[in-house]
Protein backbone atom coordinates (compact mmCIF):
# COMPACT_ATOMS: atom_id res chain seq x y z
CA UNK A 1 0.00 0.00 0.00
CA UNK A 2 2.60 2.47 0.84
CA UNK A 3 4.28 2.12 -2.73
CA UNK A 4 0.79 2.89 -4.31
CA UNK A 5 0.55 5.77 -2.15
CA UNK A 6 4.15 6.97 -3.46
CA UNK A 7 3.14 6.86 -6.90
CA UNK A 8 3.31 10.46 -8.70
CA UNK A 9 0.81 11.80 -10.29
CA UNK A 10 1.09 14.65 -12.12
CA UNK A 11 4.25 12.40 -13.91
CA UNK A 12 5.72 9.56 -14.44
CA UNK A 13 3.84 6.03 -15.44
CA UNK A 14 0.19 7.09 -14.00
CA UNK A 15 0.20 10.53 -15.69
CA UNK A 16 0.90 8.51 -19.14
CA UNK A 17 -1.79 5.71 -18.07
CA UNK A 18 -3.98 8.72 -17.98
CA UNK A 19 -3.10 10.55 -21.07
CA UNK A 20 -3.06 6.58 -23.32
CA UNK A 21 -6.68 6.03 -21.25
CA UNK A 22 -7.75 9.83 -22.27
CA UNK A 23 -6.65 9.53 -25.70
CA UNK A 24 -8.10 5.90 -26.36
CA UNK A 25 -11.25 7.13 -25.04
CA UNK A 26 -11.91 10.18 -26.76
CA UNK A 27 -10.81 8.16 -30.30
CA UNK A 28 -13.45 5.84 -29.55
CA UNK A 29 -16.11 8.18 -28.73
CA UNK A 30 -15.33 9.98 -32.03
CA UNK A 31 -15.73 6.61 -33.50
CA UNK A 32 -18.75 5.72 -31.92
CA UNK A 33 -20.17 9.30 -32.90
CA UNK A 34 -18.95 9.03 -36.52
CA UNK A 35 -20.85 5.27 -36.98
CA UNK A 36 -23.89 6.02 -35.42
CA UNK A 37 -26.74 3.65 -35.48
CA UNK A 38 -27.00 3.22 -39.07
CA UNK A 39 -23.35 3.92 -40.15
CA UNK A 40 -24.37 7.49 -41.09
CA UNK A 41 -20.71 8.55 -40.84
CA UNK A 42 -21.35 12.09 -43.09
CA UNK A 43 -23.79 12.89 -40.31
CA UNK A 44 -21.93 11.66 -37.43
CA UNK A 45 -18.96 13.87 -38.39
CA UNK A 46 -21.53 16.70 -38.83
CA UNK A 47 -22.83 15.98 -35.12
CA UNK A 48 -19.25 15.86 -33.73
CA UNK A 49 -17.62 19.47 -35.43
CA UNK A 50 -20.79 20.74 -34.10
CA UNK A 51 -20.48 19.06 -30.22
CA UNK A 52 -16.81 20.22 -30.43
CA UNK A 53 -17.86 23.97 -30.86
CA UNK A 54 -20.31 23.33 -28.45
CA UNK A 55 -17.85 21.92 -25.72
CA UNK A 56 -16.01 25.13 -26.59
CA UNK A 57 -18.58 27.09 -26.16
CA UNK A 58 -19.73 25.46 -22.76
CA UNK A 59 -16.47 25.69 -21.36
CA UNK A 60 -16.42 29.41 -21.97
CA UNK A 61 -19.70 30.17 -20.11
CA UNK A 62 -18.76 27.85 -17.15
CA UNK A 63 -15.49 29.97 -17.07
CA UNK A 64 -17.77 33.03 -17.29
CA UNK A 65 -20.09 31.87 -14.60
CA UNK A 66 -17.72 31.12 -12.27
CA UNK A 67 -15.15 34.00 -12.81
CA UNK A 68 -17.57 37.02 -13.45
CA UNK A 69 -20.94 35.99 -12.14
CA UNK A 70 -19.98 33.87 -9.35
CA UNK A 71 -17.13 35.13 -8.23
CA UNK A 72 -15.65 31.86 -7.39
CA UNK A 73 -12.20 33.31 -8.67
CA UNK A 74 -10.86 36.81 -8.95
CA UNK A 75 -8.84 36.27 -12.18
CA UNK A 76 -9.66 34.69 -15.47
CA UNK A 77 -8.20 30.74 -15.06
CA UNK A 78 -5.09 29.83 -16.83
CA UNK A 79 -5.24 28.89 -20.84
CA UNK A 80 -3.68 25.36 -20.12
CA UNK A 81 -6.70 24.99 -17.47
CA UNK A 82 -9.37 25.94 -19.18
CA UNK A 83 -7.81 23.36 -22.46
CA UNK A 84 -7.59 20.80 -20.13
CA UNK A 85 -11.52 21.59 -18.68
CA UNK A 86 -12.60 21.74 -22.08
CA UNK A 87 -11.18 18.06 -23.46
CA UNK A 88 -13.06 16.76 -20.19
CA UNK A 89 -16.57 18.66 -21.09
CA UNK A 90 -16.04 17.41 -24.44
CA UNK A 91 -15.65 13.59 -23.75
CA UNK A 92 -18.99 14.23 -21.84
CA UNK A 93 -20.64 15.73 -24.52
CA UNK A 94 -19.06 13.16 -27.34
CA UNK A 95 -20.60 10.60 -24.95
CA UNK A 96 -23.75 12.21 -24.59
CA UNK A 97 -23.97 12.06 -28.90
CA UNK A 98 -23.42 8.77 -28.58
CA UNK A 99 -25.88 7.72 -26.51
CA UNK A 100 -28.38 10.25 -28.02
CA UNK A 101 -27.57 8.22 -31.38
CA UNK A 102 -27.28 4.82 -29.96
CA UNK A 103 -30.99 5.28 -28.95
CA UNK A 104 -32.99 2.69 -27.15
CA UNK A 105 -31.53 -0.38 -29.45
CA UNK A 106 -30.85 -3.76 -27.49
CA UNK A 107 -28.01 -4.42 -28.68
CA UNK A 108 -26.16 -1.65 -28.22
CA UNK A 109 -25.87 -2.16 -24.80
CA UNK A 110 -21.80 -2.58 -24.60
CA UNK A 111 -21.35 0.72 -27.05
CA UNK A 112 -23.12 2.14 -24.21
CA UNK A 113 -21.18 1.01 -21.79
CA UNK A 114 -18.08 1.74 -23.99
CA UNK A 115 -19.06 5.08 -25.05
CA UNK A 116 -19.61 5.61 -20.64
CA UNK A 117 -15.90 4.81 -19.82
CA UNK A 118 -14.22 6.38 -22.10
CA UNK A 119 -15.80 9.68 -21.23
CA UNK A 120 -14.89 8.67 -17.71
CA UNK A 121 -11.22 8.31 -19.46
CA UNK A 122 -11.34 11.90 -21.09
CA UNK A 123 -12.66 13.61 -17.55
CA UNK A 124 -9.63 11.70 -15.40
CA UNK A 125 -7.12 13.05 -18.01
CA UNK A 126 -8.46 16.32 -17.73
CA UNK A 127 -8.43 16.41 -14.10
CA UNK A 128 -4.83 15.16 -14.22
CA UNK A 129 -3.79 17.82 -16.54
CA UNK A 130 -5.27 20.35 -14.34
CA UNK A 131 -3.44 19.07 -11.06
CA UNK A 132 -0.53 18.28 -13.26
CA UNK A 133 -0.35 22.43 -14.11
CA UNK A 134 -1.05 23.53 -10.49
CA UNK A 135 1.01 21.11 -9.21
CA UNK A 136 -0.98 20.97 -5.86
CA UNK A 137 -1.67 16.87 -5.40
CA UNK A 138 1.65 15.05 -6.40
CA UNK A 139 1.22 11.33 -5.49
CA UNK A 140 -1.37 9.31 -4.60
CA UNK A 141 -0.97 9.64 -0.93
CA UNK A 142 -1.66 13.47 -1.72
CA UNK A 143 -5.21 13.07 -3.26
CA UNK A 144 -6.35 10.84 -1.12
CA UNK A 145 -5.20 12.78 2.17
CA UNK A 146 -3.15 10.20 3.64
CA UNK A 147 0.00 12.41 4.04
CA UNK A 148 -1.93 14.80 6.13
CA UNK A 149 -4.10 12.14 7.88
CA UNK A 150 -0.80 10.91 9.60
CA UNK A 151 0.13 14.50 10.84
CA UNK A 152 -0.14 14.49 14.73
CA UNK A 153 -1.57 17.11 17.24
CA UNK A 154 1.31 19.18 18.87
CA UNK A 155 1.71 17.48 22.24
CA UNK A 156 3.09 19.85 25.83
CA UNK A 157 6.34 18.55 25.21
CA UNK A 158 6.73 20.36 22.20
CA UNK A 159 5.27 23.84 23.43
CA UNK A 160 7.44 26.37 24.75
CA UNK A 161 6.76 25.74 28.36
CA UNK A 162 8.29 21.63 27.43
CA UNK A 163 11.69 22.77 27.32
CA UNK A 164 14.78 25.27 27.87
CA UNK A 165 15.28 27.68 25.64
CA UNK A 166 18.21 30.26 25.04
CA UNK A 167 18.20 33.77 22.18
CA UNK A 168 19.53 31.95 18.71
CA UNK A 169 22.91 33.42 19.07
CA UNK A 170 23.80 31.64 22.27
CA UNK A 171 22.52 28.13 20.85
CA UNK A 172 24.87 25.71 20.01
CA UNK A 173 24.72 22.19 18.25
CA UNK A 174 24.34 19.67 20.73
CA UNK A 175 27.51 17.25 21.12
CA UNK A 176 25.29 14.16 20.85
CA UNK A 177 23.72 15.41 17.34
CA UNK A 178 19.94 16.66 16.15
CA UNK A 179 16.89 14.20 14.02
CA UNK A 180 18.77 14.33 10.70
CA UNK A 181 14.92 15.92 9.81
CA UNK A 182 12.56 18.49 11.38
CA UNK A 183 8.63 17.32 12.08
CA UNK A 184 5.21 18.45 11.24
CA UNK A 185 2.37 18.91 14.05
CA UNK A 186 -0.77 19.94 13.68
CA UNK A 187 -2.84 22.18 16.20
CA UNK A 188 -6.28 24.45 16.29
CA UNK A 189 -5.32 28.02 16.85
CA UNK A 190 -8.92 29.54 18.40
CA UNK A 191 -10.00 32.42 16.82
CA UNK A 192 -10.25 33.80 20.90
CA UNK A 193 -10.06 37.36 19.83
CA UNK A 194 -11.48 37.82 16.67
CA UNK A 195 -14.37 35.64 16.57
CA UNK A 196 -12.69 33.98 13.11
CA UNK A 197 -13.11 30.18 12.98
CA UNK A 198 -10.52 28.41 11.34
CA UNK A 199 -9.20 25.12 10.03
CA UNK A 200 -6.30 23.70 11.77
CA UNK A 201 -2.93 24.99 11.78
CA UNK A 202 -0.17 22.79 10.30
CA UNK A 203 3.70 23.58 11.92
CA UNK A 204 7.07 22.58 10.86
CA UNK A 205 9.10 21.88 13.78
CA UNK A 206 13.53 21.98 12.58
CA UNK A 207 15.89 19.23 13.70
CA UNK A 208 17.20 21.71 16.26
CA UNK A 209 13.60 22.25 18.02
CA UNK A 210 14.28 18.67 19.37
CA UNK A 211 17.49 19.60 20.90
CA UNK A 212 18.16 19.46 24.49
CA UNK A 213 17.92 23.04 24.79
CA UNK A 214 16.07 24.62 21.84
CA UNK A 215 17.59 27.90 20.08
CA UNK A 216 14.39 30.89 20.09
CA UNK A 217 13.72 30.12 16.62
CA UNK A 218 12.69 32.35 13.26
CA UNK A 219 8.81 31.80 12.51
CA UNK A 220 7.88 31.98 8.55
CA UNK A 221 3.76 32.60 9.10
CA UNK A 222 2.33 31.26 5.93
CA UNK A 223 -1.17 31.01 4.29
CA UNK A 224 -2.60 28.97 1.34
CA UNK A 225 -4.23 30.25 -1.79
CA UNK A 226 -7.80 30.37 -2.84
CA UNK A 227 -9.30 28.18 -3.07
CA UNK A 228 -7.28 26.42 -0.68
CA UNK A 229 -6.45 24.57 2.38
CA UNK A 230 -3.34 24.94 5.00
CA UNK A 231 -2.28 20.97 3.98
CA UNK A 232 -1.57 22.15 0.11
CA UNK A 233 1.45 23.79 1.79
CA UNK A 234 2.46 20.47 2.47
CA UNK A 235 1.46 18.71 -0.55
CA UNK A 236 1.74 21.05 -3.35
CA UNK A 237 4.35 23.26 -1.33
CA UNK A 238 6.77 20.41 -0.26
CA UNK A 239 7.13 22.21 2.77
CA UNK A 240 8.90 19.82 4.81
CA UNK A 241 11.51 18.36 1.99
CA UNK A 242 12.28 22.22 1.39
CA UNK A 243 12.87 23.34 5.04
CA UNK A 244 14.80 19.61 5.69
CA UNK A 245 17.37 20.61 3.31
CA UNK A 246 17.42 24.49 4.47
CA UNK A 247 17.98 23.01 8.19
CA UNK A 248 20.68 20.18 6.29
CA UNK A 249 22.21 23.13 5.34
CA UNK A 250 22.55 25.54 8.24
CA UNK A 251 23.38 22.96 11.01
CA UNK A 252 19.52 21.75 12.02
CA UNK A 253 18.46 25.09 12.33
CA UNK A 254 15.63 26.75 10.01
CA UNK A 255 12.34 29.08 10.66
CA UNK A 256 9.37 27.08 12.91
CA UNK A 257 7.01 27.41 9.66
CA UNK A 258 3.40 27.45 10.83
CA UNK A 259 0.59 27.77 7.99
CA UNK A 260 -2.68 29.17 9.22
CA UNK A 261 -5.89 29.49 7.80
CA UNK A 262 -7.08 33.36 6.97
CA UNK A 263 -9.96 32.13 4.61
CA UNK A 264 -11.95 29.25 7.07
CA UNK A 265 -13.05 27.29 3.96
CA UNK A 266 -11.19 26.09 0.65
CA UNK A 267 -13.91 28.45 -0.84
CA UNK A 268 -14.44 31.63 1.23
CA UNK A 269 -12.24 34.77 0.42
CA UNK A 270 -11.78 36.94 3.16
CA UNK A 271 -9.29 38.80 1.81
CA UNK A 272 -6.81 38.43 4.64
CA UNK A 273 -9.08 41.93 6.00
CA UNK A 274 -11.79 43.04 8.84
CA UNK A 275 -14.77 42.96 6.76
CA UNK A 276 -18.12 41.22 6.93
CA UNK A 277 -17.06 38.67 5.19
CA UNK A 278 -14.82 37.69 8.61
CA UNK A 279 -12.22 39.25 10.92
CA UNK A 280 -9.40 37.62 8.76
CA UNK A 281 -6.77 40.46 9.78
CA UNK A 282 -7.82 40.46 12.86
CA UNK A 283 -7.81 36.63 13.64
CA UNK A 284 -3.43 36.43 12.39
CA UNK A 285 -2.58 39.55 14.15
CA UNK A 286 -4.50 39.31 17.63
CA UNK A 287 -4.90 35.40 17.76
CA UNK A 288 -2.72 33.26 15.42
CA UNK A 289 0.79 35.85 16.21
CA UNK A 290 0.59 36.20 20.17
CA UNK A 291 -0.88 32.23 20.24
CA UNK A 292 2.82 31.40 18.26
CA UNK A 293 4.63 33.32 20.46
CA UNK A 294 3.00 31.90 23.55
CA UNK A 295 3.25 28.00 22.34
CA UNK A 296 6.41 27.76 19.90
CA UNK A 297 9.98 28.16 21.23
CA UNK A 298 10.61 30.87 18.70
CA UNK A 299 11.98 34.92 18.61
CA UNK A 300 9.39 37.52 19.39
CA UNK A 301 10.86 40.31 17.93
CA UNK A 302 9.95 41.03 14.78
CA UNK A 303 13.63 41.15 12.81
CA UNK A 304 12.63 37.19 12.94
CA UNK A 305 9.07 36.93 11.64
CA UNK A 306 8.41 36.80 8.29
CA UNK A 307 4.82 36.04 6.11
CA UNK A 308 4.34 34.39 2.44
CA UNK A 309 1.73 32.81 0.68
CA UNK A 310 0.52 31.83 -2.78
CA UNK A 311 -1.66 33.61 -4.93
CA UNK A 312 -4.26 35.06 -1.95
CA UNK A 313 -1.32 34.02 0.64
CA UNK A 314 0.87 36.20 -1.05
CA UNK A 315 -1.14 38.81 -1.43
CA UNK A 316 -1.54 37.97 2.75
CA UNK A 317 2.09 38.34 3.30
CA UNK A 318 2.03 41.73 1.21
CA UNK A 319 -0.67 43.33 3.84
CA UNK A 320 1.28 42.46 6.62
CA UNK A 321 4.49 43.55 5.60
CA UNK A 322 2.42 46.69 5.04
CA UNK A 323 -0.26 47.10 7.35
CA UNK A 324 1.52 46.06 10.49
CA UNK A 325 5.69 45.94 10.42
CA UNK A 326 5.92 45.99 13.79
CA UNK A 327 5.25 42.18 13.60
CA UNK A 328 6.70 41.12 10.35
CA UNK A 329 9.63 42.27 9.02
CA UNK A 330 9.61 40.08 5.99
CA UNK A 331 7.23 39.07 3.56
CA UNK A 332 7.74 36.18 0.37
CA UNK A 333 4.81 36.86 -1.78
CA UNK A 334 4.04 33.77 -4.40
CA UNK A 335 2.20 34.99 -7.00
CA UNK A 336 0.72 37.93 -4.85
CA UNK A 337 -2.22 40.23 -6.45
CA UNK A 338 -1.98 43.76 -6.43
CA UNK A 339 -4.64 44.67 -3.85
CA UNK A 340 -7.10 42.05 -2.08
CA UNK A 341 -9.70 41.07 -4.83
CA UNK A 342 -13.45 39.29 -4.82
CA UNK A 343 -13.80 39.50 -8.55
CA UNK A 344 -11.78 40.44 -11.53
CA UNK A 345 -13.87 44.42 -11.48
CA UNK A 346 -12.47 46.55 -8.52
CA UNK A 347 -16.29 47.57 -8.19
CA UNK A 348 -18.05 44.35 -7.20
CA UNK A 349 -14.90 44.02 -4.56
CA UNK A 350 -15.83 46.81 -3.14
CA UNK A 351 -19.53 46.29 -3.17
CA UNK A 352 -19.24 43.01 -1.82
CA UNK A 353 -16.90 43.58 1.15
CA UNK A 354 -17.03 47.43 1.58
CA UNK A 355 -21.28 48.19 0.71
CA UNK A 356 -19.59 50.37 -2.02
CA UNK A 357 -17.75 52.54 0.10
CA UNK A 358 -14.66 53.12 -2.30
CA UNK A 359 -12.90 54.80 0.49
CA UNK A 360 -12.96 52.41 2.80
CA UNK A 361 -11.48 49.71 0.80
CA UNK A 362 -8.53 52.11 -0.23
CA UNK A 363 -8.05 52.60 3.09
CA UNK A 364 -6.76 48.55 3.56
CA UNK A 365 -5.00 48.07 0.71
CA UNK A 366 -1.00 47.58 0.89
CA UNK A 367 -0.83 50.81 -1.64
CA UNK A 368 -2.16 53.04 1.12
CA UNK A 369 -0.48 51.99 4.00
CA UNK A 370 3.05 52.15 1.89
CA UNK A 371 2.24 55.56 0.83
CA UNK A 372 1.46 56.85 4.26
CA UNK A 373 4.56 56.00 6.14
CA UNK A 374 8.08 54.88 5.72
CA UNK A 375 9.20 51.34 5.44
CA UNK A 376 12.80 51.05 5.21
CA UNK A 377 14.67 47.87 6.49
CA UNK A 378 12.07 45.34 5.86
CA UNK A 379 12.47 43.13 2.74
CA UNK A 380 9.93 42.24 0.03
CA UNK A 381 10.35 39.00 -2.28
CA UNK A 382 8.02 38.73 -5.54
CA UNK A 383 8.13 35.48 -7.65
CA UNK A 384 5.46 34.70 -10.77
CA UNK A 385 5.91 32.41 -13.27
CA UNK A 386 6.90 33.36 -16.82
CA UNK A 387 4.10 32.52 -18.23
CA UNK A 388 2.06 34.30 -15.52
CA UNK A 389 1.48 37.67 -17.41
CA UNK A 390 -0.96 38.88 -15.48
CA UNK A 391 0.66 38.47 -11.75
CA UNK A 392 4.13 39.74 -13.39
CA UNK A 393 2.39 42.91 -14.19
CA UNK A 394 0.95 43.24 -10.54
CA UNK A 395 4.34 42.05 -9.10
CA UNK A 396 5.69 45.17 -10.83
CA UNK A 397 3.11 47.63 -9.65
CA UNK A 398 3.97 45.74 -5.56
CA UNK A 399 7.22 46.15 -5.89
CA UNK A 400 7.04 49.70 -7.15
CA UNK A 401 5.57 51.00 -4.34
CA UNK A 402 6.97 49.10 -1.23
CA UNK A 403 10.24 50.05 -2.70
CA UNK A 404 9.23 53.91 -3.01
CA UNK A 405 8.42 53.30 0.74
CA UNK A 406 11.66 52.13 1.25
CA UNK A 407 11.41 48.17 1.00
CA UNK A 408 14.17 46.36 0.01
CA UNK A 409 12.33 44.30 -2.81
CA UNK A 410 13.82 41.13 -4.62
CA UNK A 411 11.91 39.76 -7.96
CA UNK A 412 12.27 36.63 -9.18
CA UNK A 413 10.79 35.02 -12.03
CA UNK A 414 10.39 31.10 -12.81
CA UNK A 415 11.01 30.07 -16.49
CA UNK A 416 8.39 28.05 -17.86
CA UNK A 417 6.03 28.10 -15.07
CA UNK A 418 2.63 29.83 -14.54
CA UNK A 419 0.56 29.87 -11.76
CA UNK A 420 1.42 27.29 -9.94
CA UNK A 421 3.14 25.67 -7.21
CA UNK A 422 6.30 24.25 -9.45
CA UNK A 423 6.91 28.37 -9.67
CA UNK A 424 7.06 28.45 -6.08
CA UNK A 425 9.90 25.54 -6.15
CA UNK A 426 11.73 27.15 -8.39
CA UNK A 427 12.12 30.48 -6.27
CA UNK A 428 12.13 28.99 -3.07
CA UNK A 429 15.73 28.46 -2.67
CA UNK A 430 16.67 32.43 -3.51
CA UNK A 431 13.53 33.24 -1.23
CA UNK A 432 15.17 31.79 1.80
CA UNK A 433 18.48 32.45 0.93
CA UNK A 434 17.52 36.34 1.41
CA UNK A 435 15.98 35.29 5.10
CA UNK A 436 19.37 33.11 6.04
CA UNK A 437 21.12 36.27 5.64
CA UNK A 438 18.41 38.48 6.94
CA UNK A 439 18.13 36.42 9.92
CA UNK A 440 22.05 35.73 9.82
CA UNK A 441 22.20 32.06 9.59
CA UNK A 442 25.66 31.00 8.95
CA UNK A 443 25.94 27.88 7.02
Amino acid sequence: MDALYQLRIIDGPVAVACWALGVAGAAMLLALAIAGRRHDWRRGVVLAAVTFVLAVVLTGVIHWILVDLLNVFPEDLPAEVLTASGFGVLGVLLAVLVLVRLGTARRAWGRRAVAVLAAAATVLLSGQLVNAYFGLNRTVADLAGVSIAHVAQLEPALERSGSRSVPLEHWRRPPEGLPHTGDLRTAPIPGTVSGFKARPAYIYLPPAYFGPTRPELPVLLLMPGQPGNPADWLSGGRLREKLDLFAAEHGGIAPVAVVVDPLGSPSANTMCMDTKLGAAESYLVRDVIPWIKTHLTVATSADRWAAGGFSFGGTCSVQLLAKHPELVSGALAFAAEEEPALAKERSKTVDLAFDGDEAAFDAQVPSHFFAASRHDGLLLFLAAGSKDKDFQRQAAVIGEHAGASGVEVHHALADGEGHSWEMIAKTWPEALSLLAQRWRLAR
